[in-house]
């Protein structure tokens, strides 16, 4: 044993070459080692001193020394041919301290570095502010930079992996709940938001609802990375109102109380220029209608009038109270020899407008419940991060294309807002089904609102946290500009893609065997990504699972009925 405490376990192996970057171990005869072990070595180097080398186990073989043929393990077993069981391990340097990368010399002892030692060889000693992403296989705590998380040195989050199985979602929320709780964060906790878009089922309308679950052992995990096995205590959520419902009640099922719906008025739709997120398609900005989608966006800004107070508009002598009345207008004025070219273009051709006409008409359906003038307004229907830490938007009662809009539209008011608020503080964004908004091919008005965050979202405070099942399907500038990259369950096909190149081949594997709750995360300073597991959510994540109820929420003043536009003038969230 080192004087450090760590745990000599073998030494370097002689038959294989060792490099600075990859070297093997020849293990004692009662040791072992496991993927994921963390161990270092020592060499004297002339002129420099001593230099350690530390890495991560991420292969391990056993094999019979002195056997010639597959049969010889029955001869061995049964004592008539002499052989010694022999196990080795592949180990990838994560550090070399000082930076004089030579190769470990070969009979060099070999030690299981614990405790601050291991801290040392995974970089954690240098970490000023380490947040807790979960714990090794050995139950150690694994941090991730918070420099490389919120903005300072680099941004975003990547999680990838199976529906169901890579547990994306529940990560993700473990990840925030460690952001808000751990104390990582110190002051800046207070103003730091949460944005969550909801597509599966009502699963996250219950965050502030303790598990029924939890128990004396699921408090102990929680413990062991510094934090405390509790629901959220501020989250608010936001529903799209029930179809054909005169009071425009929620459109939840699961639960009653404490949840918003949320819509847009004509006036706002108008006044905001949000035409072009109806048309979010990834084909869209290849076709030459889109021409017609921004004049027409132009001109009902000019020309749309607010009548009375529910949000209807007048164009013309027209007044328009639900979204199929906007639209019948629309289309009327394009169809219209006297007004064509004040709404299309003077030189857009018929085949054009039947373009935009077609496709207008087909967002009827969808879009009808969110884009409205005929509901009483009571003050809160409108999306806002303000009042809550983390705030849930409920989308899976929507037909995707009503999915794209809300996400759409709220990214976008939500970045205006933020760029005008300054970046003293952080907004997290999360987002399932990243490919279905930012798609590699092609372009469209959320993908471009997604870009946008990608690139300078970090300057301006706001952390995009993108789930998906198949990175390889997500625009590369996304996925190459988030800093952590997290993995869970993988498809074998999806494991062999260039996006996960980050990966050692042996870690490639073990992602196509990961069970729920094992996740692979990759960060800057690390260069082997480190497998972690996490606890089971201390939080309700369906309503058979909620216990111990929130606190009744305070009164909360009204909003302002176009605090979701992004106007300056605007009071800042943050």
């Amino acid at each position: 044993m080192a004087t450090d405490g760590s745990v000599s376990i073998g030494r370097v192996l002689g038959i294989e070459d060792a490099t600075p970057l990859q070297w093997h171990v020849a293990l004692n005869e009662d040791d072992y080692l496991q993927l994921d072990d963390v161990v270092t070595t020592r060499r004297e180097v002339p002129g420099v001193g001593d230099v350690l080398l530390a890495g991560v186990v991420t292969q391990v073989q056993a094999r019979h020394e002195g056997a010639s043929f597959g049969s010889d393990v029955f001869l061995i077993s049964d004592g008539v041919l002499p052989a010694r069981i022999q196990e080795t391990a592949e180990i990838t340097t994560t550090r070399v301290e000082p930076e004089c990368y030579v190769p470990p010399l070969p009979g060099s002892p070999v030690f299981r570095a614990v405790g601050e030692n291991r801290d040392q060889a995974l970089y954690f000693d240098q970490m000023e502010r380490k947040l807790p992403v979960g714990t090794a296989r050995e139950g150690s705590p694994v941090y991730v930079n918070l420099d490389f998380l919120d903005g300072s040195r680099g941004a975003h989050i990547s999680i990838s992996g199976i529906s169901g199985v890579a547990t994306k979602t529940s990560y993700a929320l473990f990840l925030l709940h460690s952001l808000f709780r751990s104390g990582v964060l110190e002051a800046r906790a207070t103003n730091t938001k949460a944005l969550v878009f909801s597509v599966k089922g009502e699963d996250l309308l219950f965050l502030d609802y303790a598990n029924r679950r939890l128990d004396d052992d699921l408090r102990d995990k929680y413990a062991r990375v510094g934090l405390p096995a509790e629901p959220f205590a501020s989250a608010g959520f936001y529903c799209p109102p029930t179809p054909d419902d005169p009071t425009g009640s929620p459109h939840v099922t699961g639960r009653t109380s404490g949840v918003e719906a949320f819509w847009w008025t004509l006036q706002e739709f108008c006044a905001g220029e949000l035409l072009p997120f109806v048309f979010t398609d990834a084909e869209d900005e290849r076709h030459q209608y889109t021409m017609v989608i921004h004049q027409v966006a132009a001109r009902l800004r000019r020309e749309a009038e607010p009548i009375g107070q529910d949000g209807a508009v007048k164009i013309g002598m027209t007044v328009c109270r639900t979204y199929h009345e906007l639209v019948e207008l629309i289309v009327a004025r394009l169809t219209d020899d006297d007004t064509r070219a004040e709404w299309a273009g003077p030189v857009t051709g018929a085949g054009t407008i039947n373009a935009f006409i077609r496709r207008l008409n087909s967002s009827l359906a969808p879009l009808r419940t969110l884009i409205r003038a005929d509901l009483p307004d009571t003050g809160h229907r409108s999306i806002s991060t303000i009042n809550h830490q983390v705030t849930v938007v409920d989308l899976h009662n929507l037909r995707e294309r009503a999915q794209r809009f809300v996400v759409g539209v709220v990214l976008a008011a939500e970045t205006a807002r933020k760029e005008a608020a300054g970046p003293g503080s952080l907004l997290f964004t999360m987002i399932d089904e990243l490919n279905k908004y930012a798609p590699r091919e092609g372009n469209s008005p959320i993908k471009d609102v997604l870009l946008d965050i990608a690139e300078r979202g970090r300057s301006l405070g706001i952390i995009l946290i993108g789930a998906q099942q198949t990175a390889s399907e997500v625009e590369r500038r996304i996925v190459s500009n988030s800093s952590i990259r997290v993995v869970g369950r993988l498809d074998a096909a999806e494991a062999g893609r260039p996006e996960y190149g980050f990966l050692p081949p042996s870690q490639r594997t073990r992602a196509t065997l990961a069970k729920p709750g094992t996740m692979f995360i990759s960060q800057p300073e690390i260069p082997v990504p480190l497998a972690v597991e996490f606890p089971f959510p201390a939080w309700a994540t369906r309503q058979s699972e909620c216990g111990t109820p929130p606190p009744a929420p305070a009164t909360r003043p009204a909003a302002p009925a176009f605090s979701r536009l992004p106007d300056p003038d605007d009071p800042p969230p943050f």
